[in-house]
């Protein structure tokens, strides 16, 4: 299950401990609990710092293949409220080192105000996250969730393979991961970043912080503040660094939409990489700079101070005077808007084909959109369903057509195109069927599936700024030539404007843009 080059990883990662861990077993039989018991046992080998007996068990964890970690500081216990239900593998191997180490001691990934935000809640948070070990998303919810279990003895986390755990994920009408519940309740579904977890338990809990004075540091006047961090968002800030500038990025997460890409073959002279490495390399590009990251947070408000400047304020309450801002947030997935799509998230809605493909093995579903996004998504699908029906609003597919040749070689991908979606229907709690409408005739057709998978298009995240820049019908920034919005001092790159084609080479070169734009104006202030 565990080879030795991610043994000789472990072993390496552990120097980074300041105190010893204990994996705890929990008690009963299962099928998997003998893999469970090598798996955990070869990672305790690597080191004197991780414990493991399989003698030592605790009755109150869930199951026979669940196990805690427990932190050990100055020789006392310390249950750190992270369990994991299954065997972590796949892409969850990184979110159980990543709880060996942080519970080891060393330094979180969480920003610090987000930090002192955590400590603060005072209510018992008991998530528990069901994940599928080949979705790439579901390991940055766990890992943030298990980093705020680390935070406050009021929280606890526990990963759940989903694929082990059938009955449960049957029980929940679960049809997507990651899928999170709190305190046995459904919670969030779908990749979620930190930040939005913190609006989510604050719109959910108003009374959910202790009352105790902000000790906050409090950010000196920046030049400029980045909003976004991703192709736009890191052009901008890696060019306005190199002017010398003082620059603060806030950001959700690193690489943006980005991250979730697969493939990516048309970034110039890369001939082929995939969002996860090009989001790291970001990382490692801005680390190269004087560059101040807020990351995980987002913003607030942001309002006008007497010197003509602005004044940012973060949802960890933290606030800050900039003399520019650059608003590079980005875009989401737009969703179709007819009944049945909200209230089945997660029930066979989905929007990530690789995350939630799994769980639509050997049926029939449905992609809506037969652009880039839907024809790339039924061919990642074809593989696993039993049919796809990729339903098209115009009359012709407007995939790249190298796309298009290759869905068309495999014989379980069909294509409706001119049609109208009009309704998504479930039965018993799950995805059932689908309505949609010739265009032509106006005759409305129902096909029997299980899963739908949305692939429209993005809408541009200004949620926060709208009445703030003026923003066209379709809620994008409007800007100028040189990325200038109609408010002094405040520019805009990437999907969230109005520039045309959405495209991570576009995006990069109106960051750069962006952030010349930017550093003109201040100097002439």
């Amino acid at each position: 299950m565990i080879d030795q080059n991610l043994l000789d990883a472990v072993k390496s990662y552990s120097e980074n401990m300041t105190r010893p861990i204990t994996f705890v077993l929990g008690t009963g039989t299962h099928t998997k609990r003998a893999e469970l018991v090598d798996f955990l046992t070869k990672i305790a080998g690597t080191t004197d710092k991780i414990n493991f007996d399989a003698a030592a068990t605790d009755d109150s964890l869930p199951s026979a293949i669940s196990f805690k970690v427990v932190s050990h500081i100055e020789g006392a216990s310390a249950d750190t409220g992270i369990v994991f239900s299954g065997i972590p593998g796949g892409h969850e191997f990184t979110s159980l080192i990543l709880a060996i180490l942080q519970a080891g001691g060393h330094t979180l990934k969480l920003d610090e105000g987000i930090q002192k935000l955590v400590k603060r809640f005072n209510k018992p948070l008991q998530f528990q996250t069901y994940v599928s070990l080949s979705c790439h998303s579901c390991p940055e919810v766990v890992q943030a969730l298990n980093q705020f279990a680390l935070l406050n003895d009021g929280i606890s986390n526990e990963m759940i393979d989903g694929a082990l755990f059938q009955e449960q994920v049957e029980a929940n009408k679960i049809q997507g991961v990651p899928a999170v519940f709190l305190n046995g309740k459904p919670f969030a579904n779908g990749l979620i970043d930190t930040a939005k977890l913190i609006g989510k338990l604050q719109e959910q809990f108003p009374d959910l912080l202790s009352d105790v004075e902000d000790d906050a540091e409090q950010l000196e006047q920046q030049d400029v503040t980045i909003i976004g961090a991703g192709p736009a968002g890191v052009a901008a800030a890696i060019y306005t660094a190199r002017k010398g500038l003082k620059v603060t990025m806030v950001a959700d997460r690193i690489g943006g939409q980005v991250k979730d890409t697969q493939d990516i073959e048309n970034l110039i002279s890369v001939p082929l990489t995939n969002g996860t490495d090009l989001s790291t390399n970001f990382v490692k590009h801005l680390a190269e700079y004087n560059i101040t990251l807020k990351e995980h947070v987002s913003v607030k408000d942001i309002g006008e101070t007497e010197e003509e400047n602005y004044r940012i304020q973060l949802n960890t309450g933290e606030t800050f005077e900039t003399r520019s801002i650059i608003l590079a947030t980005g875009a989401q997935w737009r969703k179709l808007g007819v009944p049945g799509e909200e209230e089945n998230i997660g029930k066979g809605v989905a929007f990530c084909a690789h995350c939630d493909g799994p769980f639509f093995k050997g049926k029939d579903i449905s992609v809506i959109g037969g652009g880039n996004s839907g024809v790339e998504a039924a061919l990642d699908l074809a593989g696993i369903v039993n049919h796809v029906t990729v339903l098209e609003f115009a009359d012709d597919l407007k995939a790249d057509q190298v796309l298009i040749n290759k869905a068309k070689e495999k014989t379980n991908i069909e294509f409706i195109t001119g049609v109208a979606t009009q309704e998504i229907k479930a039965t018993d709690g799950k995805v059932s069927s689908i309505v949609y409408q010739d265009r032509s005739t106006g005759e409305n057709h129902e096909r029997d599936l299980s899963g739908v998978f949305v692939q429209i298009g993005l809408v541009p995240n200004t949620g926060f700024i709208k009445g703030f820049v003026d923003l066209n019908r379709f809620g994008e920034i409007e800007i100028d030539e040189r990325c200038r919005t109609d408010r002094k001092g405040i520019f805009a790159c990437g999907d969230v404007t109005t520039v045309p084609f959405k495209q991570i080479n576009i995006a990069m070169g109106e960051g750069s843009k962006a952030a010349l734009s930017a550093f003109e104006y201040l100097v002439m202030q």
